[in-house]
């Protein structure tokens, strides 16, 4: 049977292969970001009340109504940003569903898309499946400073879109307002489209503060905005997720992930339209809870020697991994797998520069008691 090759060299992700490895020994999964902490109750009230309903039926393609309307309202409140609810807001099938989506509708094969490296690998791994070209420009540990000359290098007659993640995944990097601003200038003096994914909007560190792009000057009409429901909620398995762009960019996203995904799942998307009306104490809550989090694995870390890159933001931490003497990162990943029963991601998931070789990813979204344990085992390295 003769099958395409557009994906002949992709593969189930390492984050997968180690949760299914650390499954396999009753490890404690630090590797894949699943956020298995609960789900906030007022949720998971509307999401029984809305199946109850029988809510259950296709949404229209740009999302539930009401979805859209709460997150005008909340993105309005957060940030000042005024959203046109039905014109400028998309209901998607997680981030990256909108990521897919929003790549596919306003990109076209060949089109090369600059990513900062380390990179998430589901933007660049979509942008290599949907046939464009990725282009990377390196982060500078340990503050992931850019180095705007490198990027300003990297944009060619072929560059169509640059991509950024903050807070980022995998190094927690939170974008300051000038380096967003140098980024604006650039993207505007040479016509770019910008995709955002700021899914960890609400998750940042001591006294850091998310700044959406779209609301820094001159880049409402050039940003494509990308956020949602799963790590605010913990509910990673739910696929809610949202596009926020201007009209004729919004409503060709909504025909790609119309015909993509259908529709994210309906129920969800009433209980998520519940959710983004709690109270601001709750939003402002979450950073408070996973710093505790940071802080007990990042501090156990530094005691194995696996030296942490603390994160400003979201929930995850790159280490130094060349203390366990492996030659791949991946072989460091299933050496601490075996030695401390803890699943760990390789940092050549978000790298293909040899560096990567050097790092693990740590994902610290678990309950206290758990990463107490999993301290524990890793200090007991040493």
């Amino acid at each position: 049977m003769r099958i395409g090759s557009r994906l002949a060299n992709a593969a189930v992700s390492d984050i997968r292969a180690m949760t299914r490895a650390c499954d396999a020994v009753g490890g404690i999964n630090l590797g894949q970001g699943v956020c298995d902490l609960p789900t906030p109750e007022p949720v998971a009230r509307a999401a029984h009340a809305a199946i109850d309903a029988g809510k259950a039926v296709y949404a229209p393609p740009e999302g539930v109504p009401a979805l859209r309307e709460a997150i005008a309202r909340r993105v309005g409140r957060d940030y000042g940003l005024s959203v046109d609810a039905t014109s400028e807001v998309v209901v998607t099938l997680g981030a990256t569903g909108g990521f897919a989506a929003a790549a596919m509708a306003l990109l076209d094969p060949g089109d090369e898309v600059i990513l900062f490296e380390p990179y998430y690998g589901y933007h660049y791994n979509t942008v290599v499946g949907l046939g464009m070209v990725p282009v990377l420009v390196p982060l500078r540990p340990p503050a992931w400073e850019v180095d705007f000359d490198a990027l300003a290098r990297a944009v060619t007659d072929r560059t169509r879109a640059i991509v950024l993640c903050t807070p980022g995944n995998p190094h927690g990097k939170v974008w300051t307002p000038a380096e967003l601003d140098a980024l604006g200038a650039l993207a505007a003096s040479r016509d770019l489209l910008v995709i955002t994914d700021e899914i960890y909007e609400h998750i940042v560190y001591e006294g850091a503060a998310h700044v959406p792009l779209a609301t820094r000057p001159g880049m409402r009409a050039r940003t494509v905005t990308l956020s949602g429901c799963s790590k605010t909620f913990s509910v990673t398995g739910w696929r809610v997720g949202y596009a926020i762009a201007p009209p004729d960019a919004a409503r060709r996203i909504a025909v790609a992930h119309d015909l993509l995904y259908v529709c994210a799942p309906t129920p969800l998307q009433h209980a998520c339209a519940e959710g983004l009306a709690m109270p601001d104490d709750y939003f402002r809550g979450l950073s408070a809870m996973y710093q505790k989090k940071r802080d007990i694995v990042c501090g156990a870390l530094a005691d194995a020697g696996l030296t942490p890159y603390v994160p400003a933001g979201a929930y995850y931490v790159l280490a130094d991994a060349r203390r366990l003497g492996c030659a791949t990162a991946r072989e460091a990943a299933f050496t601490l797998l075996d030695r401390a029963k803890i699943a760990a991601v390789s940092g050549a998931s978000f790298y293909r520069d040899p560096v990567g070789e050097t790092l693990l990813r740590f994902c610290f979204a678990k309950d206290d008691d758990l990463l107490e344990e999993a301290a524990r085992r890793l200090r007991a390295l040493g």
